[in-house]
C-alpha cells in the first residue's frame, strides 16, 4: 500500500510511548528516550490529522502500541511514502509505520520488521458506472496512487515478497493509468462522474469504503480484490538486533488480539490475518 502525502517533511512534534533505538549504523546517537517514526500525514483512516491537529489513525495506533510495549517515547515524522519506503535513511528515523508492502525491490532497500495486517485492492467506480466486471474496465482511464502497489500492479510489475501469497492475476488491461500524489487523490477525481477524468481507481478497500462513508458517490466493483496484500513495518539496513525486536513485538501483538482489535476499532473488520 499504500502508500502517502508527497512533499517536504512535516516534523508533527507528536509523542507517544515508544522503543529502543537501533545501534550502528542509523548516524549520530540519540537519546534512549527517544524513537523517531516515520509514517503518512494524511491517508484516511491509516494516519491522519484530526480536528484538533493531532495525528491519529490505525498505522499511529499500531505504533503507540509497538511503543508502549518497548518503554520509550517516539516522535512522528510525515515524508512522502517513496521515501519513507525507499531506505537509505541516514538516521532520520528508527522504523516506519506506513502501510508498506513488502516487494522484492524493497528489500533491496529496507528490512521487512513483521507484517502486521493485509489490505485487499479492489477496483472503484463511480455509482453510474455501466461496468459490470473486471472486462468492461479494459482500454479505460484508471486512477492509481504513484509509487505504490496498486500502480505496480495495473502496470503488471507488482511483486510481493511475502510467503503462501497467491501468484497476482491481472484482470485489467488499461487504455490510460494516471497516477496521483496520495491513495484518495483519484477517489476525489473519480467522484466527478463516470469519465469525467476516470473511469475506475485501483484503492485499497478500507480506503474506497471510507471515502463511500464520507458521502463519495463510488462503488466498489463486484468479482472480488484485485489483489491482497500484506503490510509490514519496516526499518533502514543495517540493524537486525533492532528489526529483530521489533518483529516479536508485532508477533505477540498478533498472538493477544492487539493487532485484531486495532484494525477491528479502525476498518470495522478483521484484517489482521
Amino acid at each position: 500500500m499504500r502508500e502517502v502525502a508527497a512533499g517536504a517533511l512535516l516534523a508533527l512534534g507528536v509523542l507517544v510511548a515508544g522503543a529502543f533505538l537501533p545501534v550502528g549504523t542509523h548516524g549520530p546517537a540519540r537519546s534512549h528516550s527517544e524513537l523517531k517514526v516515520a509514517t503518512n500525514g494524511a491517508w484516511r483512516p491509516q494516519s491522519y490529522l484530526d480536528d484538533h491537529n493531532q495525528l491519529v489513525g490505525f498505522d499511529i495506533d499500531v505504533a503507540r502500541e509497538i511503543a508502549r510495549r518497548l518503554g520509550r517515547t517516539a516522535k512522528f515524522e510525515t515524508p512522502d511514502f517513496a521515501t519513507m519506503a525507499g531506505g537509505h535513511w541516514h538516521g532520520r528515523w528508527d522504523m516506519a509505520v506506513g502501510s508498506v508492502t513488502p516487494t522484492k525491490a524493497r528489500a533491496q532497500v529496507v528490512d521487512f520488521a513483521g507484517i502486521y495486517y493485509f489490505s485487499p485492492y479492489v477496483f472503484a467506480v463511480h455509482k453510474d458506472s455501466p461496468a459490470r466486471t473486471f472486462e468492461d474496465l479494459n482500454g479505460k482511464t484508471i486512477g492509481v496512487e504513484t509509487g505504490a502497489t496498486s500502480e505496480d500492479y495495473i502496470r503488471r510489475r507488482l511483486r510481493i515478497d511475502a510467503p503462501d501469497l497467491p501468484p497476482i492475476q491481472y484482470r485489467v488491461t488499461p487504455g490510460v493509468v494516471r497516477t496521483y500524489a496520495d491513495s484518495t487523490m483519484p477517489l476525489d477525481d473519480l467522484r466527478l462522474g463516470d469519465g469525467v477524468r476516470l473511469d475506475a481507481v485501483v484503492a485499497p478497500e478500507q480506503t474506497v469504503l471510507g471515502a463511500i462513508a464520507s458521502g463519495y458517490p463510488i462503488k466498489i466493483m463486484p468479482g472480488g480484490y484485485a489483489f491482497r496484500e500484506p503490510l509490514t513495518v519496516i526499518t533502514d539496513k543495517g540493524a537486525p538486533q533492532w528489526t529483530a525486536r521489533i518483529k516479536a513485538t508485532i508477533a505477540a501483538m498478533k498472538a493477544d488480539g492487539a493487532l485484531r482489535a486495532l484494525t477491528v476499532k479502525w476498518y470495522g473488520r478483521d484484517y489482521s490475518h
